[in-house]
């Protein structure tokens, strides 16, 4: 709908109830004036989808990335659409260098699982690591993960290319998202928020944040807090 044809988030605030009495004048005023932000950011989050979802074509990815799946098979990245069009990817940090997985990431595919069998029915859903498919897996049975399907990237070009490995051997995640044309698979979007983009005091992260255990957080007096991150085990 047109932002014209809108009806202003001031009158839209209005209509908001405290679920419980006993307000004060004060926070009524305070609350009221933050609901009309949040109506403002809802319309901002929903066009900028639409502006993601208009973007132009996006390059051909035309070096052949192999990759290993559940099955034990070389596959290439054409391979990893099945037969859907669109293909989510999430790069997680488990290469064979490290001895358990990073926590944040574990966190997120922890989410992410809850919701894979759902997503899996509009598009492809795919996580890629550097362990082998058997080690990834095994940590998946420990987690209680059944819905992710997890790759094998074979050899480094994909995650050189993507410059996700550091010099001392570590890695970062990447979210790619990709868009079958026939025969040829081009980028469609990629997360593209680095440590250099991130705001004083905060880490990089995308808009919106796409992890549940900080939007949760964010709903608190707390907040995210600023030294404090997930474990695998407490």
């Amino acid at each position: 709908m047109p932002s014209d044809q809108l009806v202003s988030s001031s009158e839209l605030a209005m209509k908001g109830r405290t679920p419980f009495p006993g307000e004060t004048a004060e926070y009524k005023q305070a609350r009221q004036a933050l609901l009309r932000d949040e109506i403002e950011l809802r319309r901002q989050m929903t066009a900028l989808v639409e502006k993601r979802r208009a973007l132009p074509d996006g390059p051909i990815i035309d070096k052949d990335y192999r990759f290993r799946d559940r099955d034990g098979r070389d596959v290439g990245l054409l391979d990893l659409f099945g037969e859907k069009s669109t293909l989510v990817t999430y790069f997680w940090m488990y290469g064979p260098q490290r001895a358990r997985p990073c926590p944040m990431c574990t966190n997120w595919l922890g989410s992410v699982n809850g919701n894979a069998a759902d997503i899996a029915q509009r598009v492809a859903l795919k996580i890629l690591g550097r362990s082998s498919v058997e080690r990834q897996l095994a940590f998946a049975q420990e987690r209680g993960w059944r819905d992710l399907d997890f790759v094998q990237t074979v050899g480094d070009d994909y995650a050189n290319d993507l410059g996700l490995l550091t010099d001392d051997g570590g890695e970062y995640p990447a979210l790619v998202v990709f868009k079958r044309d026939g025969d040829t698979v081009r980028l469609f979007w990629a997360s593209e928020m680095t440590g250099e983009m991130a705001d004083p005091g905060q880490d990089p992260r995308d808009a919106p944040d796409i992890a549940s255990l900080w939007s949760i957080l964010d709903l608190t007096p707390e907040g995210r807090g600023t030294d404090w991150y997930p474990k695998l085990s407490y």
